[in-house]
């Protein structure tokens, strides 16, 4: 593994009672992408909310680089699957993605070049100045990757973001972000419910169980994913490795 820039030391967290996430130790690289699996109600997302910072957890601890997580921080940029919700409808895109940059306090005078920036690694240049409504869903779920990137995250984390589209432009944006991944070299946490979404997009990929117990713990697998990169959505769905991943980790989604 290359440095490890996020470790889960024995994290475990209860909510309402209910023990969510038992003892789980996992260490991440940097430039790492670990795609995160399992059923629903198995923690994929309270997993991802305590990396941000969002949850605390009930024992253990998520370090950054050696440092405890105790709360948010502009390091760590989390990707929304609403994307709808995320975006301001009375704010223009430019103006969505400014969001970031006014939270870090950039001065406004530099603010204009850097969303220009980011707004042409989406490939988002030419709508600039368009709403929300004004835009499809996988533009709108660009425009929130374009305000991640203008907090230049060392992490992101991204919660089913391609969940909600169709088929065509979620393939897109697979592509989209494996780019942005490369060339940014952006550490990422990533959580989906399509199991051929995690291999092709992960280094390695997390499966959870729910309901966990001693005999039965969360962390049900950690599995390296080998096949060669950049990917592609034909070759790639068909070379046998990708097809004996899918088959050893199907059984880890609940079916």
């Amino acid at each position: 593994m290359t440095e490890c820039v996020l470790e889960f030391d024995r994290v475990a967290i209860q909510l309402g009672g209910r023990e969510i996430l038992s003892p789980t130790s996992v260490q991440v690289g940097r430039g790492e992408f670990v795609c995160i699996i399992g059923p629903s109600g198995c923690g994929k997302t309270t997993l991802l909310r305590a990396a941000a910072g969002f949850v605390a957890p009930s024992s253990g601890q998520v370090t950054r680089r050696g440092q405890p997580i105790t709360g948010p921080s502009r390091e760590v940029a989390f990707v929304f699957q609403d994307y709808g919700r995320a975006l301001l409808p009375w704010r223009t895109v430019t103006r969505n993605v400014a969001l970031a940059l006014e939270a870090a306090r950039v001065p406004a005078a530099d603010q204009p070049a850097r969303i220009e920036r980011v707004l042409a690694t989406v490939g988002l240049g030419a709508h600039a100045h368009k709403f929300p409504a004004q835009l499809s869903g996988g533009m709108q779920q660009r425009v929130q990757i374009a305000r991640c990137l203008a907090q230049e995250p060392e992490l992101m984390m991204m919660d089913e973001p391609f969940g909600a589209l169709d088929a065509m432009t979620r393939e897109s944006l697979q592509d989209e972000l494996a780019r942005l991944v490369r060339e940014q070299g952006l550490t990422v946490l990533f959580v989906t419910h399509d199991l051929e979404e995690a291999i092709y997009l992960g280094d390695r990929v997390l499966a959870l169980r729910a309901n966990p117990t001693p005999e039965q713990p969360s962390l049900a697998a950690l599995i390296e994913v080998p096949l060669p990169k950049p990917r592609n959505q034909l070759a790639t769905k068909e070379h046998p490795e990708f097809l004996r991943l899918r088959r050893e980790l199907y059984q880890y989604l609940g079916h």
